[in-house]
C-alpha cells in the first residue's frame, strides 16, 4: 500500500488477511470523493473485520444510537472476502459501504435498502455479479 494513505485507519483490522486489506482500500479510493469525504469526516464510520470463532461466537462494539438517531456507522466484513472473486469481494464492500452512506435507508426512489445498496454500489463501479 506505499506511503501514507488517508484510508489506512480503516485497513488496520484486515492486516493478515490479505488480500483483503488491499481490495477494502481499493474500493475506498474508487469512491466518489463526496462519499470518502463522508467517511474520513464522520467519526462514528468505521470499517472492521468479522471476528466469530466456530463455538465462541463473534464480539462488536459500536455506538448506540443517540435521541437524534444517529449511531455507528460501522461496516463490518467477513474475512472469507480475501477467498472470494475479486469482484465479487469489490461488489460485497461497496455494497455494505453504500449502506454506510445511506444510513441504512433508500436511495433516490428506491425504497427498499438492499435494492438500493446494490444500485449505489453500481453507480460506483461495482455491480453485483451475475453468476453470484
Amino acid at each position: 500500500m506505499g506511503s501514507f494513505n488517508i484510508f489506512q485507519i480503516y485497513l488496520e483490522s484486515f492486516v493478515g488477511h490479505e488480500p483483503l486489506p488491499q481490495r477494502v482500500n481499493h474500493v475506498l479510493h474508487s469512491l466518489p470523493l463526496e462519499v470518502q469525504r463522508d467517511f474520513l469526516e464522520d467519526p462514528r464510520f468505521r470499517v472492521t473485520v468479522d471476528n466469530y470463532e466456530p463455538g465462541k461466537g463473534w464480539s462488536l462494539m459500536m455506538d448506540m444510537p443517540s435521541p437524534t438517531g444517529s449511531g455507528s456507522r460501522c461496516v463490518v466484513l467477513r474475512r472469507k472476502l480475501a477467498q472470494a472473486e475479486e469482484a465479487f469481494a469489490w461488489y460485497v464492500i461497496a455494497h455494505e459501504f453504500a449502506h454506510a452512506y445511506l444510513r441504512n435507508g433508500g436511495w433516490g426512489e428506491i425504497t427498499d435498502r438492499e435494492e438500493a445498496a446494490d444500485a449505489l454500489a453500481a453507480s460506483w463501479g461495482f455491480p453485483r455479479p451475475a453468476k453470484w
